[in-house]
């Protein structure tokens, strides 16, 4: 149970990583309908993140049926930037780019992006090793990597 939390970030990785291919596959099947497939990306987050959880509290109890105003604000924000994030990849689709180009942009720049974040959010005890910043700076060679030598 100590590392179950591995098997939930294979979970994400797989989830994202088929997000974008399969975006681009519905916005195709709705004869280039971006906004008609995210709108479906939208029944898919409710039935997921509001009927799923819900019942897990309700039903489950694994957690109290407790929500603080600061929890609450803080969490729909997140929502928004996820939300947001999913509506900029549909666009980005929509206005040109590709399951080829738009993910190793999307994939390689969020964790540049949280790890900025995370660390203005929860402060390190002890500055970062000049290695962390290197895998930052290789995060972004390799998306353009990925970019430069993609196939045609």
């Amino acid at each position: 149970m100590k590392s179950l939390w591995i098997l939930f970030v294979v979970g994400a990785v797989l989830s994202w990583g088929a997000y974008v291919p399969t975006i681009h596959a519905g916005q195709v099947a709705f004869n280039k309908g971006a906004i008609r497939a995210f709108l479906f990306v939208g029944l898919a987050y409710c039935l997921t993140a509001v009927l799923v959880p819900g019942l897990l509290i309700f039903v489950g109890k694994l957690e109290p049926m407790e929500f603080p105003a600061k929890g609450m604000s803080i969490s729909t924000l997140a929502g928004v930037f996820g939300a947001a994030g999913a509506l900029c990849v549909i666009l980005a689709l929509k206005f040109g780019g590709t399951p080829l180009t738009v993910p190793p942009l999307v994939f390689c720049g969020a964790p540049i992006v949280a790890s900025v974040i995370g660390m203005m959010l929860h402060k390190p005890a002890n500055p970062p090793s000049p290695m962390f910043y290197v895998g930052l700076l290789m995060a972004a060679v390799g998306a353009g990597l990925v970019l430069r030598f993609k196939p045609a």
